[in-house]
């Protein structure tokens, strides 16, 4: 068992990523979220850091939340996990499925750092990944899209069977979207003690991409 901080952005592969690290017996201390410092929101997610740190809350794992400018993103992202070394902090997880490039990113920067980069969902499809999503008993929304790719029709989608089998079926469409094609939020599961209700929200078109802006939301409890 090692103790991991957990590359975290609120949508289902790092979510997911988190449950499969904590199933092989890693023991997660921290989530660890970026935000634009200009906009206080996750890039290209568009959530703001209030309801992340809200969706770490109904988690139950402490949250390590960090402005990022675009030209400083390396270095204000490993300050951020520096700022937790002294917990003993071996790995950082990472939700990456199947892009080089990142993965190569990933694995420089715990290099640099003296850690191991832990990637539990590389090697499966996108379709296998995010069937396993599903079938793991976790909610999620679409909250943003890629508009040329992926209409305004698509924000605000359930990640179900349904949507699975739609989005399997577009052509030049990666199912979990792991080129930027949308991004979820996600709302409950089974790392959730509480469940995150969406009560108010809005579509909006900007700079070529849809996204659902969540203005109002409540942590409920769980039933059954």
């Amino acid at each position: 068992m090692s103790n991991v901080i957990v590359s975290w952005s609120g949508g289902k592969e790092s979510c997911l990523a988190c449950y499969e690290a904590l199933r092989g017996g890693h023991n997660v201390r921290y989530l660890l979220n970026t935000v634009s410092a200009e906009y206080r929101r996750v890039r290209f997610h568009g959530t703001r850091d209030s309801l992340i740190r809200r969706q770490a809350e109904a988690v139950g794992i402490p949250l390590v939340q960090t402005p990022t400018t675009a030209d400083g993103y390396e270095r204000e992202f490993k300050e951020a996990v520096r700022s937790v070394l002294g917990d003993g902090i071996e790995a950082v997880v990472f939700g990456d499925l199947h892009l080089d490039q990142n993965r190569q990113w990933c694995e420089k920067i715990c290099h640099e750092l003296g850690l191991q980069a832990i990637e539990p969902l590389w090697g499966r499809s996108s379709h296998e990944n995010l069937a396993a999503f599903i079938q793991r008993g976790f909610e999620a929304v679409v909250v943003c899209t890629q508009a040329d790719l992926l209409g305004e029709e698509w924000i605000g989608r359930a990640i179900d069977d349904s949507f699975l089998g739609e989005i399997s079926r577009l052509e030049h469409i990666d199912a979990c979207g792991e080129n930027g094609e949308y991004h979820t939020l996600v709302i409950d599961g089974p790392l959730f003690n509480k469940r995150l209700h969406i009560s108010e929200s809005q579509t909006v078109f900007r700079d070529g991409y849809w996204f659902l802006d969540i203005r109002s939301y409540q942590l409920l409890e769980k039933t059954g």
